[in-house]
């Protein structure tokens, strides 16, 4: 299915993120030495809204059709074992997020993620333990840009109101966006999903949040700005999870600028 258009224009990854995207964390066995290098270059044009085919990303250039038949094909006939593998190691990870919109979390499957990328179950079980494996390394790489602040050293308010709408957008529309929310929901059932969401993730995209926050209030002297900066934060993006996870209602702009206009100088 087609992937929904979130934002017409994204910003190439902020040195944040690269930062974040390096973080340590809970081994999935998906992303090291050179494929974890090769798969970080050929998704760094992932914007959320517009991605380009496995094939297409692939060979370096970009590109908006559908993923299904061409990434299957591209496993198949890319030329070379190592392009071949990264082939269909971007082919399982597209697989597996436009999969969870149609079917939801339960619903996903290895089988139906081998059978949508076109590649063996073997194959998946070389670099990944289980779906959740797979989600949360698509979340990783499509954070990287659907997640970018717009502005790679904030120091305004207006610089914080843009990213809050973006994290909205995110968290409402992009297919990354359900990924966090199928994540999130299962992580309250399993301590190994708690675990690597919030140690590989959650944890430094908060702590990078709270430092631009900080600098977009103008404070960055003491510790007690640090945690009115937090503070401020979670008084933002707390009602967007609530909104999106509990009340399952759309996070539109103009309930994002109410909380804004609440929080915020004008």
């Amino acid at each position: 299915m087609a992937a929904t258009v979130v934002n017409s224009q994204q910003p190439p990854p902020d040195k944040d993120h690269a930062a974040i995207t390096a973080q340590p964390r809970p081994a999935t066995g998906s992303r090291s030495g050179a494929s974890r290098a090769a798969g970080d270059r050929a998704v760094a044009d992932r914007a959320v809204g517009g991605r380009a085919t496995a094939a297409a990303r692939a060979a370096g250039a970009r590109g908006n059709s559908t993923k299904g038949d061409a990434a299957k094909g591209d496993v198949a006939s890319t030329g070379g074992s190592g392009r071949r593998s990264e082939a269909a190691r971007l082919a399982v990870l597209n697989a597996a997020d436009d999969l969870l919109v149609e079917v939801g979390f339960e619903g996903l499957t290895i089988e139906g993620i081998a059978a949508a990328a076109g590649v063996a179950k073997q194959t998946i079980y070389r670099w990944w333990k289980s779906k959740v494996d797979i989600l949360f390394d698509n979340l990783v790489l499509d954070a990287a840009t659907g997640l970018a602040w717009p502005a790679e050293t904030p120091a305004d308010p207006a610089d914080l109101r843009a990213y809050i709408h973006r994290f909205a957008d995110f968290l409402d529309a992009a297919p990354a966006g359900k990924v966090l929310q199928a994540l999130l929901g299962h992580a309250q059932l399993d301590s190994r999903t708690a675990e690597l969401l919030h140690g590989g993730f959650l944890d430094a995209l908060r702590a990078r949040d709270v430092e631009h926050t900080r600098a977009c209030l103008g404070d960055t002297s003491d510790e007690h700005a640090s945690d009115e900066a937090a503070v401020l934060l979670d008084a933002l993006l707390a009602p967007l999870y609530h909104r999106a996870l509990v009340l399952r209602r759309p996070l539109d702009p103009a309930f994002v600028d109410a909380l804004l206009d609440q929080h915020l100088p004008g």
